[in-house]
């Protein structure tokens, strides 16, 4: 059998990619277990830069698969974990490194939720959106439909899209800013590994931080954020990748980040 999940790494950049094509890589609870794993382990991992996410043969992630889930019955089912365990519901969001979605077809249900829980997402003219939990009796699995959508799409247009499980297309994802670049199906995953590779440009210290900086920040005050904001620019000061930024500019020749 084929793993479900694969993970490749080439000079610091992972791509993840879902691989169950015969269900349009629909998620078993298996599945979703090595899923969350693995994402963890990539941000463990000190020598990858950035993720990448995918899905083969024309689909990003059909969701649920519902034979599994109703294997054993909802009054039975417990959850995945308690709200304070962020990194089993968030995963792609706790990831440290920018996380980059390459989606090449259907992303729904919990699709669409890995979707938006990326940094940025670029698709392919035949993908398309749907967060139809509320026509399976449920709400937006990871909390993201909820949470993370109406701060980038805008609360009135997430509600539209909640309420209704209305499919968006790749153009509407793109107007309405949740889709950042259309490529055609053949360069999509290509696009995200050159947008990755921009990114090695910058330093990992200072990536680390920023993620965590704007993701805090949507649910905070300023008060909180500047606290935060300040604490890291005072850690960004003493790193060694401030150092070396600093130096490479002077010096006229690329940075030779660490991370450190």
């Amino acid at each position: 059998m084929t793993d479900p999940i694969v993970l490749t790494m080439d000079d610091g950049v992972a791509t993840l990619t879902i691989n169950r094509p015969e269900k349009k890589n629909a998620m078993t609870f298996a599945m979703l277990g090595e899923f969350i794993e693995t994402v963890g382990e990539v941000g463990r991992n000190q020598n990858i830069r950035v993720l990448i996410i995918t899905g083969t043969e024309g689909a990003f992630c059909a969701g649920t698969d519902l034979a599994d889930l109703s294997t054993i019955p909802g009054e039975k089912r417990g959850l995945r974990g308690s709200a304070e365990e962020r990194d089993r519901w968030w995963p792609i969001v706790e990831c440290p490194v920018p996380v980059i979605a390459a989606i090449d077809g259907p992303a729904v249900g919990m699709g669409a939720e890995f979707a938006t829980q990326c940094d940025i997402r670029l698709a392919s003219p035949r993908a398309r959106f749907a967060w139809n939990f509320a026509q399976r009796g449920l709400v937006p699995d990871t909390g993201a439909g909820s949470w993370l959508l109406p701060r980038l799409i805008g609360h009135s247009n997430a509600l539209r899209l909640l309420y209704t499980a209305s499919f968006l297309s790749a153009d509407e994802a793109r107007d309405l800013g949740f889709v950042h670049q259309i490529v055609d199906s053949d360069n999509v995953l290509p696009a995200a590994e050159d947008l990755a590779r921009s990114m090695m440009a910058s330093s990992p210290f200072s990536l680390k931080r920023i993620k965590s900086l704007v993701y805090e920040g949507m649910g905070a005050d300023v008060g909180d954020h500047m606290k935060r904001h300040t604490k890291a620019m005072a850690e960004c000061f003493k790193s060694n990748d401030h150092k070396e930024g600093v130096a490479s500019f002077l010096e006229r020749r690329p940075a030779l980040f660490t991370g450190t």
